[in-house]
C-alpha cells in the first residue's frame, strides 16, 4: 500500500511544473493494486494521470442522471423469446428489428435471449467478489501480459492513453482455447465456465439472426468464425471521489465484431453516441447489451454500425460490468482475411475497406489507442 501512497501524493498537485507523467504510470502499475488501491488508501483527489483532457464542462454536464437526448430516444429492446417457435412471421420481425438497429443505432438490447437471470446475477456477483477481495489477491495475477489467458490489471492501454481510466480489469480469454481451470480463481471458476457456454449459444443465434437479415445464408457469418474466439472483460469502477474530471472508460468504438454487454443491475453510466449526442443506457431487468464493433462495420461494407460509446465515473459506489468481446480467433496463428462481404457490393455500393487479417487490424486498433473508428478510418478505408 505504500506505494498507492506514495503515488497518490505525487500525483495530487497538479500545478506541478515537474510533472513526470510516465514516471507516475509507472509508479501505479507497479503497486499491482489498480484503481481499486487508491480508493482503499482513501485518497480524496484523482492523481493527475486520470484527468481526462475532455472539457471538465463536458463530463460534468453529462453526469445527470438522463440527458436531454435520453428522453427523446432509447436504446432498442428486442424480444428474442419468439425466435424459435417456428412462426415464420415472428421470426422475421425479429429479424428486422435486429437489422434495423444494426443498421441505424449500432447497439441494442435483448430480453428472453435464454441465458437464466441466475446465471447473470451470479457471474456479475463472483466479479465484484473479486474486486473486493484482499490486495494481495489481486495483485497475485496482476500483468500487463497480453498472452496471458486470465489476469488482472489496469488499463489496457495504460501506457498510450492520454488519460487513465478509472477501472480495473479481470480478462479471462475463453475461446477458442479456454484457460485450464486452475488459472482461473476457484470461487468464480464455475460460474465463469458457465456463462461462457451461455454466451457461446447466444452469439451463434445472434450470428443467424444478421446472417439471414442480411440475405445471406444463415450459417454465413459463423462459418466466417465471426463466433469463433471470446473474451470476458470484468469490469469494476470503483466510486470516485471527483467523478467529474474522469471517464470510467473514455469515448471509443469495440475493436472485435460484437460484444455482448452483462451490465450492473442498480449502477448505470454506459452512454452511447446517437446523431452527436450521448444517450444513457440505464439497467433493463434480464436484458443483455450488443453492440456491433468495428470488424461488422468493415466486413458488411459500412452498412451495419459500430458506435461509438463511454462510461461516466460515479461519486456514489462501485459499479460492474461483464463484457463479452467476441473477435474471432486473433491469438491464434491465421493468415485468415476479411474484407466486405462479396455478396453484399453492387455496382454502386464496391468495397470501402482493404482486406485485412484479425491480428493486423488489431494491432493497427490498439497501437492507435481507443480510437477504433479512427484506426478503421485512416488505415483500412480505401
Amino acid at each position: 500500500m505504500e506505494k498507492t501512497q506514495t503515488t497518490v501524493a505525487s500525483n495530487g498537485d497538479n500545478q506541478n511544473n515537474n510533472y513526470d507523467r510516465m514516471k507516475e504510470l509507472k509508479a501505479f502499475d507497479e503497486t499491482k493494486l489498480g484503481v481499486k488501491g487508491l480508493v482503499d488508501a482513501g485518497i480524496k483527489k484523482i492523481p493527475k494521470i486520470f484527468i481526462s483532457p475532455t472539457d471538465d464542462a463536458d463530463i460534468k454536464k453529462n453526469l445527470d442522471s438522463y440527458s436531454e437526448s435520453s428522453k427523446e430516444f432509447s436504446i432498442p429492446v428486442i424480444d428474442l423469446g419468439d425466435i424459435k417457435k417456428g412462426d415464420d412471421r415472428k421470426r422475421k420481425m425479429i429479424i428486422d428489428q435486429v437489422i434495423r438497429s444494426c443498421e441505424n443505432y449500432g447497439f441494442f438490447q435483448v430480453v428472453n435471449h435464454g441465458v437464466p437471470k441466475n446465471i447473470m446475477d451470479e457471474m456479475l456477483e463472483k466479479v465484484r467478489m473479486f474486486h473486493e477481495q484482499p490486495a494481495e489477491a489481486r495483485a497475485a495475477l496482476y500483468a500487463r501480459n497480453h498472452n496471458k489467458k486470465s489476469s488482472y490489471l489496469s488499463n489496457f492501454d495504460l501506457f498510450q492513453a492520454p488519460s487513465t481510466n478509472w477501472r480495473d480489469t479481470y480478462y479471462c480469454r475463453m475461446a477458442p482455447v479456454p484457460p485450464k481451470p486452475e488459472e482461473i480463481p476457484i470461487f468464480m471458476r464455475d460460474t465463469i465456465m458457465e456463462y461462457s457456454v451461455q454466451m457461446e449459444k447466444l452469439g451463434l443465434e445472434l450470428l443467424e439472426i444478421i446472417s439471414e437479415g442480411l440475405a445471406l445464408k444463415r450459417n454465413y457469418l459463423k462459418d466466417m468464425e465471426c463466433g469463433k474466439g471470446w473474451d470476458f472483460l470484468c469490469h469494476y469502477y470503483p466510486e470516485c471521489p471527483q467523478p467529474e474530471l474522469t471517464f470510467g472508460i473514455t469515448k471509443h468504438s469495440d475493436a472485435d465484431f460484437f460484444t455482448i454487454l452483462l451490465q450492473d443491475n442498480h449502477i448505470s453510466g454506459l452512454q452511447v453516441l446517437h446523431k452527436n449526442q450521448w444517450v444513457d443506457v440505464p439497467p433493463v431487468h434480464g436484458a443483455l447489451i450488443v453492440n456491433l464493433g468495428d470488424l461488422f462495420q468493415l466486413i458488411t461494407n459500412d452498412r451495419l454500425k459500430s458506435v461509438e460509446h463511454r462510461v461516466l465515473s460515479n461519486l456514489e459506489k462501485p459499479r460492474v460490468s461483464v463484457a463479452c468481446f467476441f473477435n474471432g480467433t486473433h491469438l491464434e496463428p491465421s493468415t485468415r482475411k476479411y474484407g466486405p462481404i462479396k455478396e453484399l457490393l453492387t455496382e454502386n455500393d464496391r468495397p470501402k475497406y482493404r482486406e485485412t487479417t484479425l491480428c493486423e487490424y488489431l494491432t493497427a486498433h490498439y497501437g492507435k489507442g481507443l480510437d477504433g473508428e479512427s484506426a478503421l478510418t485512416a488505415l483500412f478505408k480505401l
